[in-house]
């Protein structure tokens, strides 16, 4: 009920604003209400949204702080289709139509890039939240199965994309809130002939809402371009320095009678996590000719990471680099690229306790994907694309532990073949409709690719899958208007399942096939838009209705054919609503609806549905010497609801304690702040 609910409420939205665009139109045939065509690149190409052949979502930089500007999950929560748990400021989950739900704390069924440089390590984890959002100028998802673009990554693709400034600019922000939560940051760019540099300085810091939950982060952005007639040079940089302890998930007593409180073993340790990261690249485009062009990227990483843990403390660091080669083919009626990504990566890691070592290993991994995609543009109205990719991946264990007996070894996967096929009809301007399907893979990660023992895993087979979808792109009322709705089907099979040994263990198994299937809709209205009061106002919606099942899945005799995949919301609906009665003032409005969610394989215990609420109002004062102060105040969980903002999907039960499945979410927040532009 409550889902139909939702998406009563998301269209009566649309036929209100429907109504009064149209009258706003008429009135006013020169208003400024027309949302702009934007061009995207997430499909290898730069090409308008409106002609991509496939499902593709859009953020822009003020997308991306329209509330406190600190949370990822708020701001990945204005995509349809994708969900995020987070634990804490340094713990979560991203789940893109339902792929990567079973993830114990992590992210790994997803590739990130920043610049186009991978900042997915080669185990497969993404940690995209990593970057402060200050530091993004533009993020484009592409949801579902990419891997004929991208290589491994089930789940889809986050691509970052560092703020593009046209003159020379400065900012400074400074923002303090609940929980002893201080944020400051300082950008600045630098333009002059064919030269632009920016960069971006910002530190982060919190007690958290809960105890042993304090958050330290400081990171260091920077990017760059040196443009000539016929090539162009750019750099990105990135440091990452962060300290965050570890409160863990609670049982259901303390979720409902405590939830301020931290798991008993983790507070007794004073358990946390730190690490430093970086990572750099290069990138060099060369203008062959007027139709051909080539893309060079070279980029290295690093990362040191240490885990006090209540039953062993964890010590590991990963190094490597790779490069990345996309040559392009331009005319009036196609588009040709083919390219090349490797990838090699070093991780090495070991276990103490109580200041004994009990392991340490070193694991080299190489990727290679040589991918190749076909545009063709037979009329003005049809975007016609088909190309695949051929992806390896090997890696060698190293055991440097002899006391238990060597257990290194190698693994080399067989070369998987990626297809994807997409059609986008674009009759004009105001409609478009689109199909695609594509075949995606996810690797194993070290923990999982090894058994208990610590042997490798021979018989793990990678995870593979197909999402079929089609969708439509409506540009109405001078673009006043802009509707998007897809449905997707995703089969997955060779299911890689996490498995939990006990709190410190884990394996990988290969468990069956599931299927998700969905519907997602999106929303963009400017309602009206005048010079003086009652002045601008424009809303965003969207909605995902979802339904993620076990075909074929069995474990330790257990049969949970036809059950719902654990750790996903069942709808999602998200409304924001921005209004500027005049130039300088702003308030804005976030409602978000989270369905319920099973906790378990078994779907013997559901996490309920939950609602919030946000506001935020800004001032901008402007001097004529000293340039722009926007000062700000908002409040986060408006309502104060009390929810889960994270589960342990198939928490374990040790002994006579509960199952710990609930991390709980912030209560209400306030926070003010002024961001000074100049």
């Amino acid at each position: 009920m409550k889902n139909i609910k939702t998406l009563l409420l998301t269209l009566c939205i649309f036929v209100v604003t429907h109504t009064t665009s149209q009258e706003t139109i008429q009135n006013k045939p020169d208003s400024t209400i027309s949302l702009q065509e934007v061009v995207v690149n997430a499909y290898q190409i730069q090409t308008m949204q409106h002609h991509v052949p496939g499902a593709i979502s859009l953020l822009s930089g003020e997308d991306l702080r329209t509330s406190d500007g600190n949370s990822f999950a708020h701001t990945l929560h204005a995509i349809p289709g994708i969900y995020m748990h987070s634990g804490t400021y340094a713990t979560g989950r991203i789940v893109i139509r339902g792929v990567g739900s079973r993830t114990p704390y992590n992210t790994n069924r997803i590739k990130s890039y920043l610049n186009d440089i991978p900042i997915t390590s080669s185990d497969g984890i993404s940690s995209p939240e990593d970057i402060d959002l200050m530091g993004i100028g533009r993020m484009e998802v592409i949801k579902g199965p990419a891997s004929a673009l991208y290589g491994s990554g089930l789940g889809g693709n986050i691509n970052l994309y560092t703020p593009e400034k046209g003159s020379n600019h400065s900012e400074a922000l400074v923002q303090y809130g609940s929980f002893q939560t201080l944020k400051a940051s300082v950008a600045s760019s630098y333009n002059r002939e064919n030269m632009q540099i920016w960069g971006n300085l910002s530190h982060l810091q919190t007690e958290g809402h809960r105890e042993n939950s304090r958050f330290n982060r400081t990171s260091i952005l920077s990017s760059g371009r040196w443009l000539q007639p016929r090539y162009s040079l750019e750099y990105t940089l990135m440091l990452i320095n962060l300290h965050a302890q570890i409160p863990s998930s609670v049982g259901k007593s303390l979720y409902e009678n405590d939830p301020m409180a931290a798991a008993a073993n983790w507070k007794a340790i004073e358990g946390y996590k730190e690490y430093q990261r970086a990572i750099a690249g290069v990138t060099l485009t060369n203008r062959i000719s007027e139709a051909w062009s080539n893309k060079l990227t070279l980029f290295g990483r690093w990362a040191d990471s240490y885990e006090r843990r209540p039953f062993n403390n964890l010590d590991d660091g990963t190094s490597g680099g790779g490069v990345r080669n996309r040559l392009s083919y331009h005319t009036a009626l196609y588009d040709v690229l083919i390219g090349v990504e490797w990838i090699n990566d070093t991780y090495r890691w070991q276990m103490d306790l109580d200041n004994e070592l009990i392991n340490k290993n070193r694991e080299e991994r190489n990727q290679s994907n040589l991918f190749g995609m076909v545009y063709w543009l037979p009329t003005q109205n049809w975007n016609i694309s088909i190309g695949g990719a051929l992806n390896s991946v090997d890696y060698r264990l190293t055991d440097q532990f002899s006391e238990n007996g060597d257990q290194s070894g190698k693994r080399s996967f067989p070369l998987l073949f990626s297809p994807r096929l997409g059609i986008n009809y674009s009759p004009s301007q105001k409609l478009a409709l689109y199909a695609s399907a594509g075949h995606g893979f996810s690797m194993p990660s070290p923990e999982e690719t090894l058994l208990p023992e610590g042997d490798i895993n021979e018989n793990l087979q990678p995870e593979q899958g197909m999402q079929y979808e089609v969708g439509i792109r409506l540009n109405l009322f001078n673009k006043a208007t802009q509707l998007e709705a897809s449905v997707y089907r995703i089969d997955l099979n060779n299911l890689l399942v996490t498995k939990r040994l006990t709190e410190d263990i884990f394996t990988g198994i290969n468990a069956g096939e599931t299927r998700h299937t969905g519907i997602e809709l999106m929303l963009h209205q400017r309602i009206f838009s005048h010079h003086s009061f009652p002045g601008s106002l424009s809303l965003s919606a969207n909605y995902t209705f979802s339904r993620n099942r076990f075909i074929n899945f069995e474990e330790d005799g257990n049969v949970y054919n036809g059950n719902q995949l654990p750790g996903v919301p069942s709808s999602i609906g998200k409304v924001s609503i921005q209004w500027l009665p005049y130039q300088v003032f702003q308030i804005s409005t976030h409602f978000q609806q989270v369905g319920s969610q099973f906790m378990n394989d078994a779907n013997s215990v559901k996490n309920d549905a939950y609602f919030l609420s946000d506001l935020k109002i800004s001032y901008l004062v402007h001097t004529p010497h000293s340039g722009n102060f926007n000062l700000f105040v908002g409040i986060n969980n408006l309502a104060n609801i009390r929810y889960s903002s994270m589960l342990t999907v198939n928490a374990v039960a040790f002994g006579n304690a509960e199952p710990r499945y609930y991390y709980p979410g912030i209560p209400r927040q306030t926070y003010a702040g002024v961001n000074w532009q100049f």
